[in-house]
C-alpha cells in the first residue's frame, strides 16, 4: 500500500510538472496549405495546427479522407477560405460531427469576379493577406481569450513583414514598361494580384482547375496572343504544364518559370511559406518580364 501511494504521488508530481500550456493548446484545422501557414504564424506555439490540403496539392479537386474527417471532428477551431474555393469543406464539416468553431478567413475581403464568378484566390494580394491575418488573430483571440494578446502581437509582427513585401512589390512592378505587364497562367488564380499590382493575367482555364478550355477558346487566346503578345507564360505548381507548353509552341512566347497559385511547395521548394511563395512569384514574374525584348 505504501509502495502504491509512492507511485501515485510520483505520478501526480510528474503531471504537475508538465506546463499547463501543454494541456491548453487548441487544435486548429486549416483547409489548405497557404491558410495553414498564416494560422501557424499567428498562433505560434499556442496551437496544434493541421492542414487538410497539403503542399503542391489542388484544393479545387481534393477529396477529403477519413483522417481529414477525424481531424475536423477533434478540432476546436476550423479555418476555411470559402468564396467557392473548398467546395468539399461544408460536407466534410457536417459529416465529421465536429463541435469546432468555424471561421471564414476571407471575411471583409472585397471580392473580385472573373467571367461573372467570384475569384476565391484572395491571398494573391498582400493587402488581402493582411486581412486574413487580422481575421485569424481576432478569431483566435475570441476562441482563446487568455492568449489574446499573444495572437495580436504575433499578427502585428507578421503584418509588418507582409506590408514591407507589398511595398517592394508595388515599387518593383511599377518599374516595368506598360507593354511588359501581360502574362499568361494555366488557370485564373491571379485576379487579385492583377488588381493590386497593375498586371494583366490571361488564362485558358477559368478559376476552377477542373474546367477545360474548348478548342475554340484556345484558338481565340492563341490568336489574341499572336496579335497583342504577352510578356511571358507561366506554368503552375498544381496544374499540368501541357496547355502552357502548347501556347508557347504556337505563339513563340517563352515560358518564364513556375508560379505557386493555390498551394505552397513541399519542404525544400521555393515556396514553403506564404511570404516565400509571394516573394518567389514576384521575383519570377519580374525576372521573366524584364528579359523580354
Amino acid at each position: 500500500m505504501k509502495k502504491l501511494f509512492s507511485v501515485l504521488l510520483f505520478a501526480s508530481l510528474a503531471l504537475a510538472a508538465i506546463p499547463a500550456s501543454a494541456h491548453e493548446k487548441l487544435k486548429v484545422v486549416a483547409s489548405f496549405s497557404i491558410l495553414g501557414d498564416m494560422v501557424r504564424h499567428v498562433t505560434g506555439e499556442l496551437a496544434e495546427v493541421t492542414t487538410i490540403v497539403g503542399p503542391d496539392a489542388d484544393a479545387h479537386v481534393y477529396a477529403p479522407s477519413t483522417s481529414d474527417a477525424r481531424a475536423v471532428a477533434d478540432a476546436d477551431v476550423v479555418f476555411v477560405n470559402a468564396m467557392g474555393f473548398e467546395t468539399w469543406s461544408q460536407a466534410l464539416i457536417e459529416s465529421s460531427g465536429t463541435k469546432a468553431k468555424i471561421f471564414v478567413a476571407t471575411e471583409g475581403v472585397t471580392k473580385v469576379k472573373v467571367d461573372g464568378e467570384v475569384d476565391p484566390h484572395a491571398w494573391n494580394s498582400l493587402p488581402n493577406g493582411m486581412i486574413y491575418v487580422a481575421n485569424i488573430a481576432k478569431f483566435m483571440a475570441e476562441s482563446d481569450p487568455d492568449h489574446a494578446a499573444d495572437y495580436m502581437a504575433n499578427a502585428e509582427k507578421y503584418t509588418k513583414r507582409l506590408q514591407a513585401l507589398h511595398d517592394r512589390a508595388v515599387s518593383d512592378l511599377a518599374k516595368l514598361p506598360s507593354d511588359k505587364k501581360t502574362v499568361v497562367t494555366a488557370h485564373d488564380a491571379f485576379g487579385y494580384l492583377e488588381n493590386a499590382y497593375g498586371l494583366t493575367f490571361l488564362a485558358p482555364v477559368g478559376i476552377d482547375t477542373e474546367a477545360e478550355p474548348s478548342a475554340k477558346e484556345m484558338a481565340a487566346l492563341i490568336d489574341q496572343l499572336k496579335e497583342a503578345g504577352a510578356g511571358a507564360l507561366f506554368v503552375e505548381n498544381i496544374t499540368s504544364p501541357a496547355l502552357i507548353e502548347q501556347i508557347s509552341r504556337e505563339t513563340g512566347i517563352k515560358i518564364g518559370g513556375r508560379l505557386f497559385s493555390d498551394a505552397l511547395s513541399e519542404r525544400g521548394g521555393p515556396a514553403t511559406s506564404y511570404e516565400a511563395m509571394f516573394e518567389h512569384n514576384l521575383n519570377t514574374i519580374i525576372q521573366a518580364l524584364s528579359q523580354q525584348s
